[in-house]
């Protein structure tokens, strides 16, 4: 099924970060202009907002174009006030530790999950491209590619079970030690969605 021009572009700020709007134009293959006039009218919606940046050298400042909060809820959210309200009684009624029970059990079913699906890939770089694949999947629209001095990036994009993690980082811990047993790797966190980064990003390498 064909992509709306709003949802396209909801897509490529959510995946790539801010972006001129001629750069828009490019991914969608129209003219800056039209792109300008479409992002103008998801403005009025609440959907985007243009930042200033200062040009370099005597060039006239540029705008770039990023998602509101509002955007942000286009995306799958794992039934977020839902899941926080939840959460917090279970922390309230039956204390941390049952909470802990819970996210250790989800890191077990996931463990053995992502070791049966990463099965019969002995390179790293094999290894960290199918996660992404089941990342985004999961609705965390990952991606992964190699950097020049040879680690591996995993980035995603989106954090469907965000509203958990912002009630427990236990949520957070598990997923990255979930990362080190299955690639059998050093992974460290480098931009953190909870910290105010757009996106979660891991760095990788051998052990």
């Amino acid at each position: 099924m064909r992509q709306s021009p709003i949802n396209r572009i909801l897509i490529l700020l959510k995946t790539e970060g801010p972006q001129l709007a001629a750069a828009v134009g490019d991914a969608l293959g129209i003219s800056g202009e039209a792109a300008r006039q479409q992002l103008a009218k998801m403005a009025e919606e609440g959907l985007v907002e243009a930042m200033t940046v200062a040009a370099k050298g005597r060039g006239r400042p540029s705008q770039l174009w990023h998602l509101t909060a509002e955007g942000n809820r286009h995306f799958p959210d794992g039934h977020a006030e839902l899941t926080a309200a939840l959460l917090t009684t279970v922390i309230e009624q039956l204390g941390p530790a049952a909470l802990d029970t819970v996210i250790a059990a989800r890191e077990s079913e996931t463990l053995t999950r992502y070791r049966d699906e990463l099965a019969g890939r002995p390179d790293l770089a094999a290894r960290v491209e199918r996660l992404a694949a089941i990342r985004s999947r999961e609705g965390y629209m990952a991606d992964s590619w190699q950097e020049e001095d040879g680690s591996l990036m995993l980035v995603e994009n989106h954090c469907p079970i965000c509203a958990a993690a912002a009630v427990c980082a236990g949520f957070c811990r598990s997923e990255i030690e979930t990362f080190r047993s299955v690639l059998s790797a050093n992974v460290e966190r480098s931009e953190h969605i909870l910290l105010g980064a757009r996106r979660c990003a891991y760095r990788i390498t051998p052990r």
